[in-house]
């Protein structure tokens, strides 16, 4: 008799042992499996043979795949990054699996003799050796069909927002109402977990709304009906383009994990690299992964895939994709095959790709590579390990590199290739500062010069640009009875004002309430809408603005549904539109030749966080979204909007001199003791409001970090309150541990987990690198 341990990838996420019943067929680490266990059945993982236990232990129920799609590697991986976070292994491969690869919850329809036609796990722990063994036989043999539970397979439809508020929906209407709003703030979802968050019966309510235009039951493949033969694009590299290929491909080929970083500038032909990568990286029969920071660029660089390769060897994975596609094509990826090429967002690199040879990171330093949420981890981390693992290629491209990244290549740890210049003609645009310190009128956003310039651009004919880095119309509802803001009862920070919905929005905990609405602490009607978003933008446009111009928005509101996106992008590339107005989503990535004027509207945003990295983001996101500008054969120009001209980024801003900045930075941060030059681990702890015994707690959690820091020569600051303060009704508090390495920051947050007096209530967390400190 075998006896394995399996890893539960659900909660407890307990490791367990069991015996192998001698009807299985032979087993090997990673398997899926069907275990029996109190109350049911769970899907679990065989990661190991083990002795027989001194306790009694259940046979498995069933196989749930023929072969292993999980190899040692993958699982050393999710192993090395549970250990790293300090959290269970099945607690990881619940984030990193697909969530129709961690249920049990399957049926068999056979047509064997003598059994069922219809057999459930249940069923099948039932019978007796010699059946087992006749329907494994059918199984093996492809006479035995695996589904989902019929009950399952309609929790799993998705349904899709069509239409964008407001909805042509009776007042009465409230659990129509409720599905919209759900569906607005998280995108497609599955019947099941609308299920879970509005209760039973939604699937006819969802009927209903599809009947009346307003959603839809999703397609798979987004990219329907693009050609699935490639075109041989033509491709004359520029001589920049040409010696970063030349020095890329000879470290590619010599298969053995290595590293470059492509630091070229906006508008340089990074993506025409990219391409010309994976197609020497296929010719040796090597995968790839191309990875984008946004879905919105993984579209788009998937369009230039396909273009160039085709569908047959082309995979697309991001997180919004419906549960059987992101299964399907986590499953074909881990069968053995003809190499693939797999453009997705950070969740495709636990893809269990077979013989990776390249992963390319473009927009490296975008901190949407960062996950904090559930389990924490770096992309770039994860990349980094898993081309070692396989010998493979990692690339990091980027205009703006991150300042650790450059770092790396700056002491000569990591090659690096430049390209200065824009391919073709192009020439990088002027950039010009607006001092906006005496503007005092908050209803007009723009300087009168600024607005000037605008209306030229587009009685001209040319296309502009407006940023403006906050969604919304007004991020501040200010009551004209008692002064005070409107705020979020969970969060305690203030309610957004989108006027497109009419609603009040809490940006962090998705609360929304109708408005008009009265007054919380006074009871008034009479709310002064303070400051402005790109709402408020795009109607003040419309006000100044020729009649025949036509202005779009692009932030997160106004692309929740896929095809909204597209319908802006193409509007806007085919000139149907002169103005795009949006957030950070439009600072990298696009390519509109017919922009000449870039407009940012308040350049100070962000550049004044309690963030070390602050003045990094700020001189990243404004460089990039300068980039937009002059991509065509006519020049460009921007203007940046701030009220502290002064600040010294704004020489290197001007200049788009990443080296000045890199070398003034690297010099601020190595005297104060910031990454590079220490690792950083950020402990979030919070517990629910009102708990005294936890609040009380936290005083004694410090003294305890701190007497355990000391011989291991960690640094610890806090806990303190956080900046944002209170989430989703609970208190919040960050404690900061500087070390010259991960283990000793681990170390010190372990006695805290240990010490920790109610893990049910007290939250305690450790996020290495942090890339957020709120």
């Amino acid at each position: 008799m075998q006896y394995w341990q399996v890893v539960l990838p659900s909660p407890p996420f307990a490791v367990l042992t069991y015996e192998i019943p001698e009807f299985f067929p032979e087993v090997s680490a990673g398997l899926r499996v069907i275990a029996p266990m109190r109350g049911g059945m769970r899907a679990a993982i065989l990661t190991a043979s083990c002795p027989r236990p001194e306790f009694a232990t259940k046979p498995l129920v069933w196989p749930l795949e023929r072969e292993p799609v999980l190899d040692h590697a993958w699982l050393s991986m999710a192993e090395s990054l549970a250990n790293r976070q300090m959290v269970p292994l099945g607690h990881a491969l619940s984030v990193l699996l697909p969530q129709g690869l961690r249920t049990a919850q399957v049926s068999f329809a056979a047509d064997v003799p003598g059994l069922p036609k219809v057999l459930g796990p249940k069923e099948i722990a039932k019978l007796a050796s010699p059946d087992m063994k006749k329907l494994l036989k059918a199984w093996e043999a492809g006479e035995v069909r695996v589904r989902l539970n019929p009950r399952k397979e309609a929790e799993a439809r998705i349904v899709a927002l069509v239409a964008d508020p407001p909805w042509p929906i009776r007042p009465a209407a409230v659990r129509q109402a409720a599905i919209l709003e759900y569906l607005y703030e998280h995108g497609s979802t599955s019947v099941g977990a609308l299920t879970q968050q509005l209760g039973a019966g939604v699937a006819a309510i969802c009927d209903r709304l599809v009947q009346s235009g307003l959603v839809r039951w999703d397609q798979d493949d987004p990219l329907q009906g693009l050609d699935d033969q490639g075109i041989a694009e033509e491709f004359a590299p520029s001589p920049d383009q040409a010696a970063a290929l030349k020095a890329l491909v000879a470290s590619m080929e010599k298969w053995m994990g290595n590293t470059g970083v492509v630091h070229g500038v906006t508008g340089s032909g990074k993506t025409h690299v990219y391409l010309a990568l994976a197609e020497r990286a296929l010719a040796a029969g090597r995968s790839c992964l191309l990875l984008a920071p946004e879905v919105a660029l993984a579209l788009s660089l998937m369009r230039a895939v396909r273009t160039r390769f085709g569908e047959r060897c082309t995979r697309l994975y991001h997180g919004y994709q419906n549960p059987s596609l992101r299964q399907r094509t986590f499953l074909e990826t881990g069968a053995e095959g003809e190499p693939l090429v797999v453009v997705g967002t950070r969740s495709a690199l636990f893809l269990p790709m077979k013989r990776l040879g390249l992963v390319i990171l473009d927009e490296e330093h975008d901190e949407s590579y960062k996950q904090e949420e559930r389990l924490a981890y770096q992309a770039k981390e994860v990349a980094f390990a898993r081309v070692r693992q396989a010998g493979g290629m990692l690339v990091l491209g980027s205009a703006t590199p991150d300042v650790k990244t450059f770092h790396a290549a700056d002491t000569g740890r990591v090659p690096v290739v430049s390209m200065p210049s824009r391919v073709g003609d192009g020439t990088l645009p002027e950039v010009v500062l607006a001092d906006i310190s005496k503007h005092k009128d908050q209803q007009v956003p723009l300087a009168p010069e600024v607005e000037a310039e605008l209306v030229r651009t587009v009685e001209g004919g040319d296309q502009a640009i407006v940023m403006l880095n906050r969604r919304g119309y007004s991020p501040v509802m200010y009551c004209l009875g008692c002064g005070e803001a409107a705020k979020c009862p969970s969060c305690d920070v203030g309610l957004t004002y989108h006027k497109s919905r009419e609603r009040l929005v809490c940006h962090y905990c998705g609360l929304t309430v109708p408005y008009p609405s009265l007054c919380t602490g006074c009871g008034g009607g009479q709310h002064l809408p303070m400051g402005g978003g790109t709402e408020r933008i795009e109607e003040y446009l419309d006000t100044v603005l020729p009649e025949t111009a036509m202005v779009l928005r692009m932030d997160r509101d106004s692309v929740r549904r896929q095809e909204s996106l597209e319908q802006i992008l193409d509007q806007f590339a085919r000139g149907d539109a002169q103005v795009l107005v949006g957030t950070q989503m439009l600072s990298k990535g696009h390519h509109f030749p017919n922009v000449t004027l870039v407009i940012v509207v308040d350049g100070d945003l962000g550049l004044n966080l309690p963030d070390y990295r602050s003045a990094e983001r700020t001189f990243q996101l404004l460089v990039q979204v300068s980039g937009r500008a002059g991509r065509g054969e006519r020049p460009g120009r921007v203007v940046i909007q701030t009220r502290n001209p002064g600040h010294p980024i704004w020489t290197d801003v001007i200049g788009a001199d990443y080296e000045s900045f890199y070398r003034r930075e690297i010099e601020k941060r190595e005297r104060f003791g910031y990454p590079p030059f220490s690792r950083l681990g950020l402990g979030r702890l919070s517990h629910p409001l009102q708990d005294e015994a936890a609040a009380g707690w936290i005083a004694q959690a410090g003294q305890l970090m701190r007497a355990a820091a000391v011989p291991l020569g960690v640094s610890v600051l806090g806990p303190a309150p956080a900046p944002l303060a209170r989430l989703r009704n609970r208190q919040r508090y960050n404690c900061l541990l500087k070390a010259g390495d991960w283990p000793a920051i681990r170390a010190v947050f372990s006695h805290l987990l240990s010490a920790n007096p109610n893990p049910r209530t007290m939250r305690l967390a450790l996020d290495l690198d942090p890339v957020s400190m709120l």
